[in-house]
């Protein structure tokens, strides 16, 4: 490793969205597991239990849509951080591959959208979950309270953001441990609240709804990483197994929203009040179960998880930022986007008056748009056979091309049909959403199928197995053409 580029305990990261070079790949698959179990600790998992229930779900059912939601989103999240032990470059630089490297800027754009959006929304969930607990406590309250609460996170997240890998690994390990423990306890605390009895008489809802509410799950959470899946495995040897890496991603970032829903959905299934208090302030919501000893330690867990998200979230944005063709240095971009979060963050907290309908319908209808490209990249993977070529992901004259039109159609037919399949009856801006169901004989927007969230399903499906189709013989000849000779690319 170089002088100019070794890394050191909060030390300033020199890569942007450069291939890491050879003396600079290290650890192993297994380290993988710190950065996405702190990132999927967060509390909001339990709040979950609560959105999965409205759907009108039993206990059990919600637990089988969790499961499946939870554990085939994050396996995704596995395969692509494989195209970052292959290439050793970001997520969003290795799309270009399949898209080529200008037609790579539309999925770029969309990525940076959604991080940039789950930036804002762990940021306001924990900027609301201090407040109210600084309230509990007679220590302070209103929007005081809540600036305070707010510069501090966004300090912690921009500044670790703006360091870089190393800075961001360390930080997440911390946040684990830490996070982990006093989660344990949480549940601990909290579990005479839970009364069986009540939980199981939760009536069964139909396939339709536990569809539903498997899609929903799964866009909240393996499905909002998949943009960024290899921005965490490229700094490893390329040596390092493939199923090791999606071994390691897999559990790290399942094992915690795993136990997260499933104790969420007794604790909301055990009280509609409890249940209706989540929609308004997640968070804030699960503290009020607490005895006042513990309120905060449960501060310091739940912001600590949710800033562990912040910070990949703003990390990946900015190498995001920097693929879609911004020409800064990386730091610049995590900046850049820090400010986007900041001016989200104000709107959320201090002028919107409902936040749960427009993050449902962010999630579903930003899920239908990633899980299309989702689809390209994850055909893509598979179908090729040889290595990622350094230079030409850096030039139009490569080998991958300006901009190849068929994934490029793929995404843009896959959300068409998505958006068409889906529906959002909390955020009305995207009540326009649904126009295939009644035409396809799927009951219109109030029929069985209207909640079933179908069209991220079907988005990925048609981008995967039209590319896996419309892809082998491209890639074929991208890889039989001579590697251009070798630049160094910094951004």
């Amino acid at each position: 490793m170089s002088a100019a580029t070794e890394q050191r305990p909060l030390g300033y990261e020199a890569n942007g969205i450069n291939v890491i070079s050879e003396g600079e790949r290290k650890g192993s698959p297994r380290d993988l597991f710190w950065p996405w179990f702190a990132a999927n600790i967060s509390v909001l998992g339990l709040a979950y239990g609560a959105y999965v229930l409205e759907g009108g779900v039993s206990f059990w059912q919600a637990c089988l849509a969790g499961f499946i939601g939870i554990v085939v989103s994050f396996l995704l999240v596995g395969f692509i951080a494989v195209a970052g032990k292959r290439g050793s470059a970001p997520t969003l630089v290795l799309s270009r591959a399949a898209f080529g490297v200008q037609g790579n800027k539309l999925p770029a754009f969309v990525a940076w959208i959604l991080n940039v959006g789950w930036e804002i929304v762990l940021t306001v969930l924990a900027t609301l979950a201090t407040a109210t607990v600084f309230e509990r406590l007679h220590w302070s309250s209103g929007d005081g309270t809540k600036v305070v609460a707010f510069l501090v996170i966004t300090v912690l997240v921009v500044g670790s953001a703006a360091l870089g890998f190393d800075t961001i690994m360390r930080l997440q390990t911390i946040i684990t441990y830490v996070t982990g423990a006093l989660t344990v306890v949480y549940f601990i605390l909290v579990a005479d609240h839970i009364h069986w009895a009540t939980v199981a008489a939760i009536p069964d809802g139909s396939v339709q709804a536990v569809l539903g509410a498997t899609v929903l799950v799964a866009t909240g959470f393996g499905l909002g990483w998949v943009q960024v899946g290899a921005d965490y495995s490229r700094y490893l040897p390329r040596r390092s197994s493939g199923r090791a890496v999606v071994g390691w991603t897999t559990f790290g970032a399942s094992i915690a929203p795993l136990f997260l829903l499933a104790f969420g959905l007794l604790l909301a299934g055990s009280s509609k009040s409890l249940e209706s208090a989540i929609n308004t302030d997640p968070i804030g919501a699960l503290s009020t179960i607490l005895p006042t000893w513990y309120l905060v330690p449960f501060v310091i867990v739940a912001v600590l998880g949710l800033v562990g998200g912040s910070v990949l979230d703003i990390y990946s944005s900015g190498l995001t930022l920097l693929a879609a063709g911004l020409r800064v240095p990386r730091w610049s971009a995590a900046l850049i986007d820090g400010v986007l979060m900041i001016v989200g963050t104000i709107y959320v907290v201090f002028f919107a008056a409902n936040f749960i309908g427009p993050f449902e319908g962010f999630l579903i209808t930003l899920g239908v748009v990633i899980a299309t490209w989702c689809g390209v990249m994850l055909a893509d993977i598979l179908l090729r056979r040889s290595s990622y070529s350094d230079a030409d992901l850096f030039s139009s004259a490569g080998r991958y091309g300006s901009v190849r039109w068929a994934p490029v159609a793929l995404m843009v037919i896959g959300t068409a049909v998505g958006w068409g399949l889906v529906t959002n009856s909390y955020a009305s801006w995207l009540s326009w959403q649904g126009y295939l169901l009644g035409p396809l004989g799927l009951g219109g927007k109030t029929g069985t199928w209207a909640f079933a969230n179908l069209g991220v399903i079907v988005a990925l499906v048609i981008a995967f197995a039209g590319w896996l189709i419309l892809g082998r013989a491209g890639i074929r000849r991208q890889e039989a053409t001579p590697t251009a000779a070798e630049t160094v690319t910094t951004g």
